[in-house]
């Protein structure tokens, strides 16, 4: 193969990258259209603005997480744990997939409500 061959094909592969990443963006922006317009849709059923978007968009960046969830304008908070280890301290909010020294327990016959943690007031 010569070297203006060689360039020639190189130049076509490039046209034709460049008119496959066209119609990628294009097709791109065709499904995102749609998308769009269903969150402005709920922007205006659920009375948000783009601030609050902003907002709730700026919050999952800084952190790296997503959003808390809120109902109501509040924070749902930290769920407090309902059952702890007496020889460990290890506790658990009853929320989720139990964990291992839960089942442990429990597959040796002791009942979950054992590990309750009781309120001071009792």
């Amino acid at each position: 193969m010569t070297r203006e061959s060689y360039a020639s094909l190189q130049q076509k592969i490039e046209k034709e990258i460049q008119k496959l990443k066209k119609q990628a963006e294009a097709l791109k922006a065709k499904q995102r259209t749609p998308v769009i317009k269903d969150i402005v849709r709920k922007m205006r059923e659920y009375d948000i603005t783009p601030d609050d978007i902003t907002k709730a968009f700026s919050k999952t960046k800084e952190t790296g997480k997503r959003a808390p969830n809120v109902s109501n304008g509040k924070s749902r908070g930290v769920v407090p744990p309902k059952y702890r280890h007496p020889e460990t301290g290890a506790t658990w909010t009853g929320r989720g997939k139990a964990p291992r020294w839960i089942s442990n327990a429990e597959s040796q016959g002791h009942s979950r409500d054992t590990f309750l943690i009781k309120p001071n007031n009792q």
